[in-house]
Formats: structure tokens, sequence, C-alpha cells
């Protein structure tokens, strides 16, 4: 990288020196020109300038060579020193055949001076213009002219005065120029060194997060993982040492609460933020990290003791697409401490921990999901269990004395045999349709074949064969299969079925009415009764306490459903059970 550099710099310089050099041309011609218009012949001559002419003509095809080895890239290392003795070469030749020591293109002679400034030590520069000068003045005073004057070794000392006057000057200021140049290039290669070993330092800290995060899917642990990685982090990149706050706030219920910290005393815990002013409210709206100096003048982070201390407060938002996790907000004692280096970092660190923090979050709810399962599934057992109990375990068992009763007749009493028999015969027809009812509520076939409305109607019938001392009645809306789908319909039979039971054995109902409607796209299951009715808020007063979790898991279905269930009652008014439903607009417009 180094040695492409710096033939790229060489290369310019040539350039520049090249494209100087037709304009120092150009110059020399023009002033040839003038020179020989006022001159004080009556009539013009070029004779006299023929050598100067063609010399020119030398110059213009030499620079013209020299800028195709430049193109090309050959020569390229002598090209500086080959230039520079040529151009001293020419501006010799030029001043001896122009008039000199008094030759008007003496200026000439500055161009090698300069061209050596730039590309030598100043010593060269020096040497250059001693050399352009001896040159020019002893091939003028020895050959040129014919008779010396004390004023022409005037001039000549003057004029070499004056050209390693320019070459020292010019070598100087050259020699300076490149050290400010090298300190500029050296404080370049420093300042991009450190973006790389930052940027390797950054991608090195997000693997080491990611492999600490892929290793876990607790929630907690995500948390410590990212602000420890940060931390470390920020020491390598910045001030190792210095004593800095660190914190985690995630939103519950629209307020920011700390859920994890370090250097934060346990009393700023308690805490709470709404994360709507300062800068925690300037990160959240912008979806960007934001830095503030005063932070303990903020509205909302001035609220804890450490702050206080802090002289620099970065705060970087915990955001995945629209939605809001909260924030990571990471002070220091210090000021000045988090540069562009440091936010980069905190935000993919906190980029990266998003992302575990979601899957975490996921875990978490499928775990909790997956325990409410197991919990409404006990509860189903248990409830199948007590109806057994309560139903066909208790008719077997009346059968088994009946028939006992029955061998006892045999003996005594025949004639009364028969009769016993007969009732025997009924209660077991009776828990016949007992269980098979209980089989059908337990799965329901017909609720996957023809749908909710038949279900409950063939529900109702076998109902009747069981329990003939209710009346239940129902409404059904045209197409209500057709807008409902085939989970919303197994949660609606469940309930439906929950809710008759509970008019039955509790409510001690006459008369119980379903109605099934669709309004304002949303389905409505609807089951009342004449029952004793009950205070509602008494009976949800420590009600998953209770050996019956009835109420409890009608509710948890709804939710599976988006659904809301509502329950009106009072004592001696009968008991309301409402379903809704939201569905999907979709279905009305196809």
């Amino acid at each position: 990288m180094a040695t492409s550099e710096s033939v790229r710099r060489r290369f310019q310089v040539d350039w520049l020196i090249s494209n100087l050099r037709w304009l120092l041309l150009v110059s020399v011609t023009l002033v040839s020109l003038i020179q020989a218009l006022v001159s004080s012949e009556s009539q013009l001559s070029m004779r006299p300038y023929l050598p100067h002419l063609i010399m020119l003509v030398i110059a213009a095809l030499y620079n013209l060579f020299v800028m195709l080895l430049i193109v090309y890239g050959a020569l390229s290392r002598a090209i500086p020193l080959l230039t520079t003795l040529i151009d001293t070469a020419l501006s010799i030749a030029f001043t001896v055949t122009s008039g000199g020591i008094n030759s008007p293109l003496l200026f000439f002679a500055l161009f090698p001076v300069i061209t050596a400034a730039l590309r030598f030590r100043w010593g060269i520069a020096v040497l250059i213009a001693g050399l352009t000068a001896a040159g020019s003045g002893l091939i003028d005073i020895l050959f040129i002219r014919e008779n010396v004057y004390l004023s022409d070794l005037f001039t000549f000392l003057v004029a070499s005065l004056v050209l390693l006057l320019a070459g020292l000057i010019s070598g100087l200021v050259a020699d300076r120029l490149k050290q400010l140049l090298e300190k500029r290039r050296a404080a370049d290669e420093a300042k991009e060194l450190h973006e790389l070993r930052a940027a390797h330092q950054r991608s090195r800290l997000v693997f080491e997060l990611a492999s600490t995060l892929s290793a876990t899917l607790n929630y907690n642990k995500v948390l410590e993982a990212m602000l420890d990685v940060a931390e470390t982090g920020i020491d390598e990149l910045g001030q190792p040492g210095e004593t800095r706050l660190s914190m985690v706030l995630l939103f519950n219920q629209n307020r920011l609460r700390i859920v994890t910290s370090r250097h934060l005393p346990q009393l700023d815990h308690a805490v709470e933020f709404s994360g709507k002013a300062g800068v925690l409210g300037r990160a959240l709206k912008t979806a960007e990290h934001a830095i503030t100096n005063t932070p303990a003048e903020d509205p909302e982070l001035s609220d804890l003791i450490m702050i206080h201390s802090c002289r620099q407060v970065i705060v970087v938002p915990l955001r995945a697409g629209f939605e809001n996790f909260g924030a990571v907000v990471f002070g220091s004692t210090k000021p000045n401490t988090y540069g562009e280096d440091h936010a980069d970092l905190i935000v993919a660190i906190c980029n990266q921990a998003i992302l575990a923090l979601q899957n975490a979050q996921l875990y978490q709810s499928l775990n909790e999901e997956k325990e409410r399962i197991i919990s409404v599934e006990e509860d189903a057992r248990k409830k199948l269990s007590r109806d057994l109990h309560d139903g066909p375990t208790q008719s077997i068992a009346a059968i088994a004395m009946r028939l006992n009763y029955t061998r006892v007749l045999l003996e005594k009493d025949p004639d009364q045999v028969s009769e016993e028999l007969s009732q025997i015969e009924n209660l077991a027809r009776q828990t016949t349709r007992e269980i098979r009812h209980m089989l059908f509520t337990l799965r329901p076939l017909i609720l996957e074949t023809q749908g909710l409305s038949a279900a409950l109607k063939q529900s109702i019938s076998k109902l009747a064969e069981t329990d003939s001392r209710i009346a239940v009645r129902m409404e059904v809306a045209p197409d209500i299969d057709e807008h409902v789908n085939r989970n919303i319909q197994g949660v609606t039979f469940y309930i439906v079925e929950e809710a008759i039971n509970n008019a039955r054995k509790h409510a001690q109902a006459d008369n119980i009415w379903i109605r099934l409607t669709v309004r304002d796209h949303t389905f409505y299951a609807e089951v009342s009764d004449d029952g004793h009715g009950f205070d509602v808020d008494a009976m949800q007063h420590r009600y998953d306490e209770r050996s019956s979790l009835g109420m409890i898991n009608m509710r948890e279905r709804a939710e599976l459903i988006n659904g809301q269930l509502s329950v009106a009652s009072a004592p001696g008014s009968g008991t309301r059970v409402t379903l809704a439903v939201p569905l999907r607009k979709e279905r009305f417009y196809a």
C-alpha cells in the first residue's frame, strides 16, 4: 500500500512539473518575441534568435517525451534526476543565448531550482542554483563578452546571490512543506489504521456477543451478556479504568423500567421513565443513538442519583422494525468519552442483542404457552374425572347394587325380578347415553365435517336424551359457518358446552338460549339461562384458588382466538355468557 501511494505521489509531482514546464516555455517564447519587437534595429531580423528558437523546439520535444514517459510509467525513478539536470542545462543555455547575466530570461533559472527543492533536499536546490548561476555567468563572461566591466562582475555576483538565496529559501520551504505533508500523511495513515482496528474490534466483539447469545435463550443472560461485551469494547476503544454507568431499560405497561445495570445503586433501580423527554425521548423518537453532555440536567435521567456524577451519556434504542423494546444507557464520569467508534460499537452490539432478545422472549412465551396448555389439559382431565365420578360412575355403581338386589329377589320374591330388571335396563341405557355424550363433547367429529351449527344441534339433541328437564333453544344466523373459521368454531363449541354445563349443574336453569350472530365484522356467541344467577365479582375473587377453573379456561380459550369473554349475572336474574371474536374484513368483501 505504501509503495503504490509513493508511486502515485511521484506521478502527480512529475506531471505537475511537466505542465509548469509548458507554461514556462510559453513565457520564454512571449518574452523572446517582445525582445525582438522592441529591438533598436530598424529592420527585424530573426537570425540572432535562431539558436534561441531551436532550443525552444528542443525543449518542447523534450517535455513532450518526458510526459510520455510519465504516462507509460517508464523510468519513473530516473525522471526526477534526469529532468533536473536537463532543466538546469536548458536554463543555462537560454540565459547565455539571450544576453547572459543581463538576459531577461534569467527567471528561467528559477525553474530547476524550485523543482529540485520540491524533489530533493534543500542542499540540492542550493547546488542547482549555484551551478545555474556559475554556468550562465562564467560562460557569458569568459566566452561571450568581448569586454568585461566591473559592472558586469557586480551584476554576476548579484544574480548569483539571488539564485543562491532562492535555492536556499525554496529548499527550506519545500522541506518544511514535505515535513508537514509527511506528518499529515502519517496522521491519515494512523487514523485509517485506527479505523481499521476499531472496525476489526467491533467485528470481533459482535462475533463474541453472537457466540455468547447463541448459547443461551435465557432472557436475563442475554441482557447481562450485552452489557458485559459493550463495556469490554468501550474499554478497548477508549479510556479503560474509569467509572461508568450502564443499564438496560425495557418497556412495561408504557413505562421504562431498569431490568439490569452496572455501577447503579440499589435505590436507583426503583426509578421509572416515560421515555418521552430528554435524551431518552430523542433516541426513542428518532430510532438513532443520542448523546448528551449535560446528563444531570436531563428531564428524565436526572432522577437517578448516579447520573449526577456523569459528564456524558449515550442512549441507544432497542428497536426491531416498528416496535420499541426499550433503550440501553451508558454514562461516563469523564467528558468526551463516547465518539463515533463507541457509538458504532454499541449500536452494533444492541442490534445483535435485539435479535437474541426477541428469540429469548419467543422462547419464554413458548414455555409459558406450553405450561398453560399443560394446565388446561390437566384441568380438562380433572373435569372429565369429575364428570365420570358424578355421572356414569355413580350410575354403574347403582346398576351393580340393583343387580345384587335382584339376586336376592330371585330367592325371596321372583315376581319382582322382571320390574327390577327393567329399571336396571333403563339405568344402563341412560348411562350409555351419558357416556356417548361425554365422548361427543371430547371429540365432536361432526364439528370437523359439518361445522359449528350442526355440532351444537347434535349436542343439544344428546343433552335432551340425558336431561329432558332443561329446554335448550338455539338461534343461528344464516351462513354462520362460512364466516367463522374452524379454529374459532372449535373454541366456540367448547365455551358453549361449558356454559351449558354450568347452567345445568350450578344455576338449576329450566331454559337455556344459544344465539350465534355476526354484526359489524364480529362473531358473537351468547349463552343465557333463567337460573339462580350469581354475584360475578364475588365469584371471580380468589377464583384461581378454587378446585374448578372452568371460567378461567373459557377466558383463556377466548384469548387464543383474539376474542373477549364477558359474563353478566346477578342473584335471581339468570346468567348471560357472551363471546365476541373480530373477523377479518376480507371475508365479507371476497
